[in-house]
């Protein structure tokens, strides 16, 4: 193997050399780069994105900093590009670009494009291996796979398959990449719950597999078949079922687990029995920077950092930049139309209760007059912040971004015990201690009851408390609900929730409800309220990882 080191000057000067510790987080890659031990003969750079959801330019960001919330620019894809390419010059030639899937849909323009706008953006990126993740589904098979193959990079992934007889693999496994002798594999992993994450007319003619006893054989086979020395799954499964396959058998000959889909901010590698467990955060606010250093041809050490995508010191790269405004120049117009004010900043990256959904729930509510209202949970849109004592402005973007998919609203009814059992069910999707029972990890949210739980009790044990008009919910009374419809779904299913009767399916959209709602309302001026409040998470919980120390910041 070519030596990193091979000439008698370097050799003399390295005598004299004591290793030195640098602090290298948050730092820029010219001064990341002096971070070295000495005696490695190679140093190899895996840079990784995640789930980045169609937004293209800087934006608000959220931060838990000294136990309050605080708001930065972070992101934009013209600035990671400057970050990738001081990263590739301070390390050329052995820098290995990866993104774990969830790039086409998130945003306004990727919605009003089918994710077209991305194609050409992630073309010229630079990406080396890409995975498609459970939202990459959404606008149908065909123009899923016509958008990743015009990346043309290496995309891949193992348990994706036309759901035919034929059972024929949608994208290759695995990729390799050689540098300087070490050969670095990248296996692709999906969530294999897709069609019922999502819509389940969204991946339609797919079919997935899950983490068994075929996949741990694959992972063995290319171990010893590609003669890896590094080995990685790129994998779009949470950060939950991410640690836990990272002491499975299944990762026994793997190194890496580059994670991806939960949108956490893991600083520290989590260390499992077999693997590393690494995940980057969103919206394409930060970037992962591993760094695995070789002597002889053996890894030695490996250093992490999670760099901030700040546009202070990662201004936007020109020429992606162009890209980036070409590709929104027909939809710009009406995606940045203001449809609202908001005295209050709105985000939605706690477990429980978000002022987001609290406005998309109480619109929905007022709309259509239902008891009850329902937004699923999870931890989609970058926040809006007003400034200097005014309210901010809500534009069509921004509710893209609140809300990616816009569909039908829904009513229905349901008695308290269907509400109460389906409630249950949802807790434990968010909050089983088995992390291979976990959806997401985030509670669904609602207007117009109030829930108190514990989400450290046993599955059907954790509500405590569900007042609705002011009384405890009874279990034989019906009660009105809405939510949006899920294509696909049977049409008795509200949410997840089954045998719902009086089913209506509304004319208007939840877009169109929201918007409504903010005409006749703005400023408005969400808020936590308790609607669902559990002692042991508190007010502000913003990941719950089981058997670990990692917090979100």
């Amino acid at each position: 193997m070519k030596k990193y080191i091979n000439n008698s000057f370097a050799v003399l000067t390295l005598i004299g050399l004591t290793l030195i510790s640098v602090s290298c987080k948050n730092k820029t890659a010219s001064e990341q780069s002096v971070n070295k031990t000495v005696n490695d003969t190679l140093s190899i750079t895996i840079l990784q994105t995640a789930d980045i959801h169609g937004q293209l330019d800087t934006h608000p960001e959220l931060f838990w900093e000294d136990e309050k919330i605080v708001f930065k620019d972070r992101g934009g894809l013209a600035n990671i590009k400057t970050l990738f390419d001081k990263e590739r010059e301070a390390n050329p030639n052995k820098t290995i670009i990866v993104d774990g899937g969830d790039l086409i849909q998130g945003s306004g323009y990727a919605a009003l494009s089918d994710g077209k706008v991305m194609q050409d953006v992630i073309k010229n990126m630079g990406f080396d291996v890409i995975i498609p993740g459970n939202w990459e589904v959404v606008y149908g098979k065909n123009m899923m796979m016509e958008i990743m193959k015009g990346y043309e990079t290496d995309v891949i992934v193992q348990n994706m398959f036309d759901d035919d007889k034929d059972k024929n693999p949608l994208f290759p496994a695995y990729s390799v990449k050689e540098i300087e002798g070490i050969r670095l594999g990248f296996i692709g992993i999906n969530d294999p719950d897709v069609p019922v994450r999502q819509n389940p007319i969204f991946s339609k003619g797919i079919g997935f597999s899950g983490l068994d006893d075929k996949l741990k054989k694959m992972v063995d086979n290319i171990k010893v078949k590609e003669k890896i020395d590094v080995l990685f799954l790129v994998t779009h499964i949470g950060i939950f079922k991410q640690v836990e396959l990272a002491s499975n058998p299944i990762a026994e000959n793997a190194d890496y687990i580059l994670g991806n889909d939960t949108h956490e901010r893991v600083r520290e590698m989590i260390q499992g029995k077999y693997a590393k467990v690494t995940e980057p955060g969103a919206f394409g606010s930060f970037v992962g920077k591993l760094t695995l250093h070789f002597v002889d041809g053996k890894l030695v050490r490996d250093d992490y950092d999670l760099i901030d995508v700040d546009p202070e010191v990662y201004p936007a790269d020109e020429s992606i930049q162009a890209l980036v405004d070409e590709a929104k120049a027909p939809y710009k117009d009406h995606l940045e139309t203001i449809i609202g004010y908001t005295n209050t900043p709105i985000y939605r990256y706690l477990t429980v209760e978000n002022p987001m959904d609290n406005m998309i729930t109480d619109a929905a509510r007022w709309k259509t007059g239902a008891d009850i209202s329902i937004s699923n949970g999870f931890r989609f849109g970058n926040p809006i912040v007003p400034k200097d004592g005014k309210p901010a402005p809500i534009t069509r973007a921004n509710l893209w971004n609140l809300m990616p998919v816009n569909e039908p609203v829904k009513t229905g009814k349901a008695t308290g015990k269907q509400i109460k059992d389906w409630l249950e069910k949802e807790m434990h999707n968010a909050f089983s201690q088995d992390p291979t029972e976990r959806f997401g990890g985030w509670l669904v949210r609602f207007s117009g009851m109030n829930v108190k739980f514990n989400s450290q009790n046993e599955r059907g044990q954790r509500i405590s408390s569900i007042i609705i008009k002011g009384e405890e919910m009874q279990d034989d009374e019906y009660y009105t609900i809405s939510a949006c419809v899920r294509p696909g779904d049977p049409i008795d299913n509200l949410c997840r929730m089954a045998n719902v009767k009086d089913v209506e399916v509304k004319d208007y959209t939840i877009h169109e409800a929201v918007e409504e709602y903010l005409k006749i309302h703005s400023p408005v001026s969400p808020k936590l309220e308790g609607r669902a409040f559990c002692e042991y998470l508190g007010e502000y919980s913003f990941s719950t990882v089981p058997k670990t120390d990692y917090k979100f910041q």
